[in-house]
């Protein structure tokens, strides 16, 4: 409910959360390590992971919360395949599920009729989505992606028989609502994904021949094209959503970031780049004229390949497979659940669903919620309750003690850092976006310097920390001028510990020519400005930056303006670079 638990400090809660749900389990007498074969599968991808972001990734700050992210889905799934055994409980787990989906379809109905621009904790959803409803999240496609998963099942409930009439037409009800919050998301991917799924389901549907299988699949999607056609003609966004699709010929930005997926996974096929390392390896293939920090690959396959290499993939989408495989002919309520997940991982080829916490939380108490009914399996421990603490006995209760410390220790204060950097990072930010003078905001400044510290205390891998903290420094010098070359000097200093961590992002390098400046080192500098150019030769900031450091030299007026120039070439709506421009075209003026 907090925006699909992708903020740091909401990540900080949940991994406290998983700690403890992992700890209960593992800490019951009635638990052992003998356990479901599915389970098991996805332990080999955890380690060759944590191994990657140890051993492999050049960004291991953000490999590690990529990482965890993957860990809590497992862990999940491992309890809820293991430990929920009861059917009364599978169908409390079931039931709160549907809950949170009718929540979240009242708030999407919220969005739509009372307030476009309202998102979950206070804030305001991005102009790119206005129109469009997200829910309990931030995007609108995640809000798709949770009813993809939540309509076949429910759908089943309103359907099947054997159950009275009032239930049936409770769970209609309930289907109804999911429609209203499925529609109101206008997810492309999501309709298709899940109108797929029902067909190729019916398809290889058990029990029929190839004509009836046909005629349903043929039915299914023509009942799925005759809907679209009536929201086309009677929902204005539903239209212009599809009139965008036309208009590009499909997709405009996700192929670039697809492709960049694929450039990475060919530069390092067996390992991949590094966990949650895409964003940072996409910018040597960005193309001229795309602008956007794509942050995740659109497209989790790829997203994978380009992390983790052929060795993570199989590994994990070969774990997927498996369980897939053994799932694949349940009927019932297992059956209507797995087209869900069907739906769920087609929607995985064009958005990041796995990257939000609480879908690939949700999806994994789906999962194993079907594997349960669809797959038997041995769950319970060799020995009885009460026979002493034998090996299995303590593995687990070691298992259950190095979750909490670990959790404790390390993830937990690790996302405290982040929490304070982002949130410092937004006050800059925000700055930026208001045009506030930066050298009349002196003590806000101050207290976000003070942030940063906390951040680069509570966790000095973090890269991106020790480069935001030298970014405010040098906001600060703005309204301290007295104390610029001593505040260069630790701007410098924090940029170096940013590089020495990651030496692949221009960002870092300009903060540190950002520090040379301010100690009028301008040569020192310069090579700083052109090594963030030669890791983004197509980066915007980097050829502004580059015309700023020039024009600080009375001589180089000339190419300072032609820096900005191709920085606002590639960048049109770059308003420093505006500015910049104005400033030297007076100069020129002044001294041709």
């Amino acid at each position: 409910m907090c925006l699909g638990g992708v903020l740091p400090g909401t990540r900080m809660v949940t991994a406290a959360l998983t700690a403890a749900l992992i700890a209960s389990h593992f800490v019951d007498p009635v638990r052992g390590l003998r356990a479901h074969p599915a389970g098991w599968l996805f332990i080999p991808f955890l380690a060759y992971a944590a191994a990657n972001v140890a051993w492999v990734t050049p960004v291991r700050w953000l490999g590690w919360s990529d990482w965890l992210n993957w860990t809590q889905a497992v862990a999940v799934f491992w309890v809820v395949l293991n430990g929920i055994e009861a059917p009364a409980c599978r169908r409390f787990i079931g039931g709160l599920l549907v809950a949170v989906g009718l929540v979240a379809s009242a708030l999407a109905l919220y969005q739509h009729s009372v307030k476009p621009d309202w998102i979950m904790l206070g804030r305001t959803q991005a102009a790119q989505f206005i129109g469009r409803s997200s829910g309990p999240f931030g995007i609108p496609n995640s809000l798709g992606a949770l009813m993809a998963l939540l309509i076949p099942p429910v759908g089943f409930l309103a359907v099947g028989r054997g159950r009275p009439a009032s239930q049936r037409i409770l769970w209609a009800l309930v289907f109804f609502a999911l429609g209203v919050g499925f529609v109101l998301a206008i997810s492309r991917g999501a309709w298709v994904s899940l109108a797929a799924a029902l067909g190729l389901r019916l398809m290889f549907a058990p029990g029929r021949s190839l004509g009836q299988r046909f005629a349903a699949s043929a039915a299914a999607v023509g009942a799925g094209a005759l809907i679209a056609a009536g929201l086309y003609y009677s929902y204005p966004m539903m239209h212009v959503r599809i009139e965008q699709f036309r208009a590009d010929a499909g997709e405009r930005t996700r192929p670039i970031m697809w492709r960049g997926a694929i450039k990475i996974f060919e530069a390092h096929p067996v390992l991949g780049g590094g966990g949650g390392s895409y964003d940072t390896l996409f910018e040597p293939f960005r193309p001229d004229g795309y602008i956007d920090r794509p942050v995740y690959a659109h497209c989790d396959y790829l997203n994978t390949l380009a992390d983790f290499g052929a060795v993570g993939f199989v590994l994990f989408f070969g774990a997927a497979g498996t369980v897939a495989w053994r799932c694949a002919r349940a009927g019932g309520l297992a059956g209507a659940a797995f087209t869900g997940l069907l739906a769920f991982s087609l929607h995985l080829l064009v958005d990041f669903d796995l990257k939000i916490p609480a879908l690939a939380m949700i999806s994994a108490t789906i999962a194993a919620l079907a594997t349960r009914e669809a797959w038997p399996g041995a769950t319970r421990p060799s020995a009885p309750p009460g026979s002493g603490i034998g090996p299995a006995r303590g593995a687990a209760l070691c298992t259950a003690a190095a979750a909490v410390a670990f959790t404790g220790l390390w993830a937990v204060p690790m996302y405290r850092a982040e929490a304070f950097r982002y949130a410092a990072r937004e006050k800059i930010n925000k700055m930026a976006l208001a045009r506030v003078d930066e050298s009349r905001e002196g003590n806000a400044i101050a207290l976000i310097v003070a942030d940063m510290e906390r951040a680069v205390a509570l966790d000095p891998a973090n890269a991106q920390a020790w480069s935001d903290k030298a970014y405010a420094e040098s906001l600060l010098a703005l309204s301290q001028t007295a104390r610029t070359a001593e505040l260069g000097v630790d701007v410098a200093r924090d940029a170096n510990r940013a590089i020495a961590l990651c030496p692949l992002l221009p960002e870092f390098w300009i903060r540190r020519g950002t520090g040379y400046d301010m100690q009028l080192r301008w040569l020192e500098g310069g090579d700083s400005y052109v090594q963030a150019l030669k890791l983004a030769p197509l980066g915007a900031a980097s050829w502004y930056y580059q015309g700023y450091h020039l024009s600080l030299a009375p001589n180089q007026v000339g190419p300072a303006m032609a820096a900005v120039e191709i920085s606002l070439r590639l960048d049109p709506g770059f308003l420093l670079a505006q500015s910049l421009r104005q400033r030297l075209a007076i100069r020129l003026q002044q001294h041709p």
